[in-house]
């Protein structure tokens, strides 16, 4: 009998011929998945709204050294010239322009419904008569009051309302009257 042929090293084995396993390209960085547009979205927005907030806070920051800057004029103008009508007038102004950015009928206001404005600050009732003497003493002819005593208490009433989170809701039936 006679031995199958024995296959030599040269000859190929029958079947396809495989190829050495191809790896795929490597993914392209552009154009990213859409959860990276996602984020890229969301960074953009909270930076516009943190630079709006960084803005509004600077605004706010400037108006209150502007007002606070402004007292100390008015002190400074006393100081010179010793008119306590002209610090008193200046005073309330002063606190009839802060109270108008929150109350807009602030400008018209007299007696109780000023009252009622100037005590939506958190300040004592001393403080509160000292301000509302103010709108009495433009009117006087130069009497004496206790200056002193009255720039304090407008500085007190003044640092609390440029915050506008300090200030405490008025009830709808106020509003309207």
């Amino acid at each position: 009998m006679m031995a199958p042929p024995a296959q030599s090293a040269a000859t190929p084995a029958p079947g396809p011929s495989l190829r050495d396993i191809h790896l795929p390209p490597e993914p392209s960085w552009w154009p990213p998945a859409p959860g990276w547009w996602v984020l890229a979205g969301l960074l953009l927005l909270a930076g516009l709204a943190a630079s709006w907030l960084w803005r509004k806070h600077r605004r706010a920051q400037h108006q209150r050294r502007q007002v606070l800057l402004e007292l100390d004029r008015l002190v400074i103008q006393h100081q010179r010239d010793g008119d306590q009508s002209a610090l008193a007038s200046g005073l309330h102004q002063l606190l009839r322009r802060v109270a108008r950015k929150h109350d807009a009928l602030a400008a018209q206001q007299r007696g109780e419904a000023w009252r009622q404005t100037l005590a939506r600050m958190p300040v004592d009732a001393a403080t509160l008569d000292r301000l509302l003497a103010l709108d009495q003493q433009i009117y006087r002819p130069s009497s004496s009051f206790d200056h002193a005593a009255a720039v304090i208490a407008a500085r007190q009433w003044l640092r609390l309302a440029l915050n506008p989170a300090a200030w405490k809701r008025t009830a709808p039936e106020h509003a309207h009257a």
